[in-house]
């Protein structure tokens, strides 16, 4: 089965799964059981073997066998009685009336993955894209499950390739590849407000890839390099921006306070001594600062 992208390269190896082996050998051991115990009660009361007394114990032990059952720790049956439901069995060991009950589904309760995707989705702007994602779900509500859908896993896989064409066709290139995580909520909400009443909760969608065509990556890679260059700019320019108005306080200062200029020469001349040692030629306007008469200024008593 595939959605969009081939699911194939995501399917888990089947050795490495559960097997309910073990639950079938117990129904048939039971069986075999019954079928030799009444086997041997026919052998003790009529003192042989017959036909008839073989047919007896083939009769229970296909009873027993139809009637004992096993659920594995995370298993659920459901079980119908004369064609409606009647009550969910497990886990463990349990019984059904032969003819009259039967068990109609078993259902796994532990979290599924389940990859799906879409193949040349169009996006908002007309870009064809390839989007691969999986998503995670559980079963909290077995009788739902069977009675509400028909085969759970695949409407399940049905919605979400359905709900991630539908986000895709209203987003734009550029914005379906930066919020991804965005794009993770949306189409979690989107699955679960459809399979919620089929008894399944939607876990987590989490987007795996996105490929974009190839003759649209060097368009989008100008595109984010002339977005560098103009974010670039406009930083240079609001830093012009402040050290223009730096400069601009720092001249009202120097206007209006002659100290202050004057020490702001003394402070370049020691500057230019720490880079040359040696000899320092002084402009005649910077040397006011180291003549002028202290008490120029200073208020008359």
């Amino acid at each position: 089965m595939e959605f969009g992208v081939a699911a194939d390269a995501y399917r888990s190896d089947p050795s490495r799964k559960a097997t309910r082996n073990g639950a079938v050998m117990v129904s048939v051991v039971l069986a075999l059981a019954a079928f030799l115990a009444v086997l041997a009660l026919w052998y003790a009361v009529s003192g042989g073997f017959s036909l008839v007394g073989i047919a007896v114990a083939v009769i229970v032990g296909l009873a027993v066998l139809s009637s004992v059952h096993v659920c594995l720790e995370w298993e659920r049956a459901v079980i119908m009685r004369l064609g409606r439901f009647n009550r969910l069995a497990g886990p463990g060991i349990f019984f059904s009336i032969p003819l009259i009950e039967f068990s109609t589904l078993r259902v796994d309760q532990r979290t599924t993955a389940t990859p799906f995707g879409a193949e040349e989705a169009l996006t908002s702007d007309l870009v064809p894209l390839d989007v691969d994602a999986v998503l995670f779900w559980m079963i909290w509500d077995p009788e739902k499950a069977c009675m509400e859908v028909e085969d759970c896993r695949f409407a399940v896989a049905l919605t979400a390739q359905t709900a991630l064409r539908d986000a895709i066709g209203r987003a734009s290139v550029s914005n379906v590849v930066m919020r991804r995580h965005q794009l993770d909520q949306e189409l979690q909400e989107a699955v679960e407000a459809k399979v919620t009443d089929w008894g399944i909760t939607v876990l987590s969608v989490e987007i795996r890839d996105i490929i974009i065509p190839k003759e649209l990556q060097g368009v989008m890679s100008l595109e984010a390099q002339a977005e560098c260059r103009k974010n670039a700019r406009i930083t240079l320019m609001e830093a012009e921006r402040d050290v223009s108005a730096i400069l601009q306080e720092v001249a009202e200062t120097y206007t209006h306070d002659e100290i202050a200029l004057s020490l702001r020469k003394i402070h370049l001349v020691y500057e230019g001594m720490q880079d040359n040692e040696g000899t320092v030629v002084v402009p005649s306007a910077y040397s006011e600062g180291f003549t002028m008469d202290p008490n120029k200024d200073a208020p008359k008593k």
